[in-house]
């Protein structure tokens, strides 16, 4: 693999840039309606998981991240960048490979690196439905800060009505580590 597309190893995965042979990978957890259940967006179709993976693969934002032993893509992590040193980081897998501490393995190794380029913080913002999100949260060292309340609609009732979610904002600083 290019060096170029690694961002970093762990044991057990490498974490990269998105490149165009990952499009079955991707399609097989963002077309999972139980995956993205939480995500802003609904399972997509073939042609929206094309352009999603146009846009991922021409974004930094946006990480692989890939099982060392079978070269399989089983999800991402997200780390945008943020005013005053911080970054935001959420995560999606293929919920085939959830339960396997892989999406903790990649977001400590993210969240080092982080830190140890200067980063301040970084947050999350979860649904706080979302048990599973919000206790790999706890469990890499973040600490709730906010509920906020009916804050954020992604989509709209059959009388056009927003559906009002509820987010947890939970954060880790360098100085936490």
């Amino acid at each position: 693999m290019e060096n170029r597309l690694i961002i970093a190893e762990t044991e057990r995965l490498i974490l990269r840039r998105y490149k165009e042979e990952d499009f079955e990978d991707l399609f097989a957890y963002v077309s999972d309606m139980e995956t993205v259940k939480y995500e802003p967006y609904r399972p997509m179709t073939p042609e929206e998981a094309k352009d999603s993976l146009a846009w991922r693969i021409g974004t930094e934002e946006m990480i692989a991240v890939e099982l060392k032993d079978s070269h399989k893509m089983i999800g991402n992590v997200y780390l945008g960048k943020r005013e005053f040193e911080a970054l935001e980081i959420g995560f999606v897998f293929n919920r085939n490979y959830w339960g396997h501490g892989y999406a903790a393995e990649s977001c400590r190794a993210l969240i080092r690196r982080a830190f140890s380029n200067g980063v301040h913080r970084v947050y999350a913002e979860c649904d706080p439905l979302n048990r599973n999100s919000w206790r790999l949260l706890e469990a890499l060292g973040f600490h709730r800060e906010a509920l906020l309340r009916k804050n954020v609609y992604f989509w709209k009732d059959e009388t056009g009505e927003p559906v009002w979610k509820d987010t947890c904002v939970y954060a880790k600083l360098s100085t936490d580590a």
